[in-house]
């Protein structure tokens, strides 16, 4: 970036994707929310989904789980009328206008949209699958029947970044320069047991959220530099540390995801932050639910003003968990509903974060570009 541009002396460009963001991102709900069909009854369901729908006043018509017992436990927690087994019985029985919400583990997502009636809205659980390959699959199923499909990549839609992402269109920060995404914490594995024995982990199950959130500000990146590395003393679990670079050809922007879930020496030094830096302030979020996951401790974000010293923090309300997920189903009911005109989380444009993730598995695989050392004698 010029010297004149730091300094304020040039004109800030206009045209830059953060400034321009999608009217789903502002949060609000839709008009006519429509019946809700979760299929699912996992932890996420039971902390996320349901508890985000309820504070909405979403309706949930009703869920389905192949363990029939654990769906009859959150219908009667939640007050769900309806419960099945199968996503064929659930479907015969749902309502015409019903909005179908799929939080099952990637292997399982096909059969599961397969079943679904041509035409339906859906919000799928992220990843988009284990691979780009895979995403692909699951895009082409999604197009040839007609589905108007979403991934729930809901840390789009946490307060923070909202806020965040607000102030930067505003131009409260001027240009950004920097954007940096920094988790170092004591990840608790034990509760993912379906995370042992997978063959990618790191990047498709958790730092695609920070990929796919660079890529909510600024678009798809030119390039994807990376490393992530398992623990030598957790052979049982693949990779769980990582630096991803994404590369904006043209802007002097530098975007970084640096991620280690093996920190666990206390809490003294855990970071959980997202960071943006701009030509005229900087603006930080802790995303707190990371840290002592998962009970979390407190959310903050905070202005600092180029040329001041210190921080100001910023008022926002809720948190990452549950109510980003109100964020991302409301994106897709109020685009179905027709009030706004475009669906930023569609699975066409996370096919994008599918391939930054593929990208990043194989810049690793290259492991980078060997030194070049001429030896005198």
């Amino acid at each position: 970036m010029s010297d004149e541009r730091m300094r304020g002396d040039l004109p800030e460009r206009d045209d830059l994707p953060e400034r321009h963001p999608a009217a789903a991102y502002t949060l609000e709900l839709p008009v006519h929310p429509r019946p809700i069909v979760v299929i699912g009854a996992g932890g996420i369901v039971k902390d996320a989904h349901l508890p985000a729908y309820r504070k909405a006043g979403y309706p949930v018509w009703g869920i389905v789980n192949r363990t029939v017992q654990r769906a009859d436990a959150l219908a009667a927690e939640f007050g769900i009328e309806h419960v099945f087994g199968t996503v064929e019985a659930a479907v015969a029985e749902a309502p015409a206008d019903a909005v179908y919400d799929i939080a099952l583990m990637p292997e399982q997502y096909e059969a599961a949209l397969e079943a679904l009636p041509d035409g339906s809205p859906v919000l799928i659980q992220k990843p988009l699958g284990h691979s780009l390959e895979q995403g692909e699959a699951l895009a082409a199923l999604c197009r040839r029947k007609g589905l108007v499909a979403a991934v729930n990549t809901q840390l789009r839609f946490a307060p923070y970044v909202a806020e965040a992402r607000r102030l930067i269109a505003a131009g409260t920060i001027g240009e950004v320069h920097d954007m940096e995404v920094r988790v170092s914490v004591d990840t608790p594995w034990h509760l993912f047991p379906h995370v042992f024995g997978m063959e990618r982990l790191e990047l498709t199950m958790h730092s695609v959220h920070y990929l796919d959130l660079v890529r909510s500000f600024f678009g798809d990146p030119d390039g994807v530099s990376a490393v992530t590395r398992r623990h030598p003393g957790k052979p049982e679990i693949a990779t769980t540390r990582s630096t991803i670079i994404l590369r904006y050809r043209g802007r002097d922007l530098r975007a970084v995801v640096s991620t280690n879930h093996d920190h666990d020496y206390g809490p003294a030094h855990e970071e959980s932050f997202i960071k943006w830096e701009g030509t005229r302030g900087a603006i930080r979020a802790q995303l707190g639910l990371l840290l002592d996951y998962p009970r979390g401790r407190e959310d903050s974000l905070e202005l600092a003003v180029a040329g001041e010293k210190g921080w100001t923090p910023l008022p926002f309300e809720g948190s990452w968990f549950p109510d980003a997920f109100i964020g991302s189903m409301g994106a897709l009911q109020r685009y179905v509903e027709g009030s706004v005109d475009s669906l930023p989380t569609s699975v066409d444009d996370v096919l994008h974060t599918m391939a930054v993730v593929e990208a990043a598995y194989e810049s690793d695989e290259r492991e980078g570009v060997p030194l070049r050392v001429t030896v005198t004698s």
